[in-house]
């Protein structure tokens, strides 16, 4: 008879159900806000790499030549991405000024970013982000 009272009042006992509940949502609450973290990190890395691919290609109009036009370029490029808060090393700049337009290329190596060392939690995005962007001579 006692014991059927202890079980009744433990059912309508509700002290500590927050706790339960908490530790049942808390392992997807953790995932979801790595992979926030870790996705929008890497999309404005992505954004500032397009960035400096853009900016870069506007830079190498002014060149009268194609090899100016490809130093203009390079020299746009190497002295911004720092400015962007990436690492100017893992940062690698093609440019192909043939032709009739300009086209820059960047890559960015984002393997070594610290918040990359959680992408085991979920699954992680590209580790080389390489973005173009080209411009026309003329001729519109």
């Amino acid at each position: 008879m006692k014991r059927l009272g202890l079980l009744s009042r433990l059912r309508h006992d509700r002290r500590g159900v927050a706790a339960i509940e908490f530790a049942m949502v808390a392992p997807l609450l953790i995932l979801l806000m790595s992979g926030l973290l870790i996705y929008g990190s890497w999309f404005w890395m992505a954004h500032s790499v397009q960035s400096l691919a853009s900016e870069g290609a506007r830079a190498a109009i002014a060149g009268l030549d194609r090899a100016e036009r490809e130093q203009l370029a390079v020299d746009f490029v190497t002295a911004q991405v720092g400015d962007l808060g990436l690492r100017p090393e893992q940062a690698s700049v093609s440019v192909d000024a043939a032709g009739s337009a300009i086209r820059v290329t960047v890559a960015y190596d984002a393997a070594d970013h610290p918040l990359m060392a959680l992408s085991g939690l979920v699954p992680s995005p590209p580790r080389i982000i390489r973005r173009t962007a080209v411009v026309r001579l003329g001729g519109y």
